[in-house]
C-alpha cells in the first residue's frame, strides 16, 4: 500500500505543454526541450512525410533532418501553435525535397486548398509544384488586402486565434474583427481568381 500513498500525496507537477517547452527553449536554447517536443509528435512529422514522399526510408531520413531544422526554425520564429507550426512546417519541407529532387507525386486536394478558401473549386492538376505555386500567390494575394482584413484573416487561420484574442491584440471590437475575416476571406478568393491562382 505505501507506493499508492506516496503516489497519492506527492505533488507531482504534469509535464509542460507544448507552449511552455517552446517558452524554455527560446529562453535557454537547451536542445532538451526541443527534443521533448519534437519527440511528442514525431509520428506525426513522419506520416506527413510519409505521405508527400511516399517512401519510407525517405520519409525517415526526412523526420531525422527536420529536428535539427525545426530547433534552428524555432529560435527564428515566433510559434503560437506548435503541432500546427510544425505540420506546416514539414509540409512545406517536404515540398521542397520534392521540388529538389524533381520528382512529383500527388497531393490530396485538402491540403492543396488554403484552409479559408473552402468554396474554391478543385484545383488541377493536384502535384507538390502546383500546392506551392498557389501557396505562393497565397501569401502574395494576402499583401493587397486592406491592413486591418490582412491582420485578422492571418491571426484568425494562421495563427488560429479566436475573436476575442484577435480583438484584444487590434483593439478591434469583435464585430469588426468578424467582419473583417469574411470580407478578407471574400477578398483573397477574388484575389486570387484574378491572379488565376484558383481556377
Amino acid at each position: 500500500m505505501l507506493p499508492f500513498f506516496i503516489k497519492l500525496f506527492t505533488n507531482a507537477k504534469p509535464p509542460p505543454d507544448d507552449a511552455e517547452l517552446v517558452r524554455l527553449y527560446k529562453e535557454t536554447g537547451d536542445l532538451e526541450h526541443v527534443g521533448e517536443l519534437f519527440q511528442r509528435h514525431a509520428k506525426l512529422v513522419y506520416l506527413v512525410c510519409q505521405k508527400y514522399l511516399q517512401d519510407a526510408e525517405e520519409s525517415k531520413d526526412a523526420t531525422m533532418q527536420l529536428f535539427e531544422h525545426v530547433s534552428k526554425a524555432l529560435l527564428q520564429h515566433e510559434v503560437n501553435n506548435f503541432k500546427s507550426w510544425l505540420h506546416v512546417t514539414t509540409r512545406n519541407y517536404c515540398l521542397m525535397q520534392l521540388r529538389a529532387n524533381k520528382h512529383k507525386t500527388k497531393v490530396p486536394l485538402s491540403d492543396n486548398a488554403p484552409p479559408f478558401m473552402e468554396s474554391a473549386e478543385p484545383l488541377h492538376p493536384t502535384d507538390a509544384e502546383e500546392s506551392e505555386k498557389i501557396e505562393q500567390a497565397l501569401h502574395a494575394a494576402l499583401k493587397e488586402l486592406p491592413l486591418q482584413q490582412r491582420e485578422c484573416v492571418e491571426l484568425f487561420y494562421l495563427q488560429q486565434k479566436s475573436y476575442k484574442e484577435i480583438s484584444a491584440q487590434t483593439g478591434c471590437d469583435l464585430n469588426q474583427v468578424k467582419s473583417y475575416i469574411q470580407n478578407g476571406k471574400r477578398n483573397l478568393k477574388i484575389i486570387m481568381e484574378k491572379n488565376h491562382a484558383v481556377r
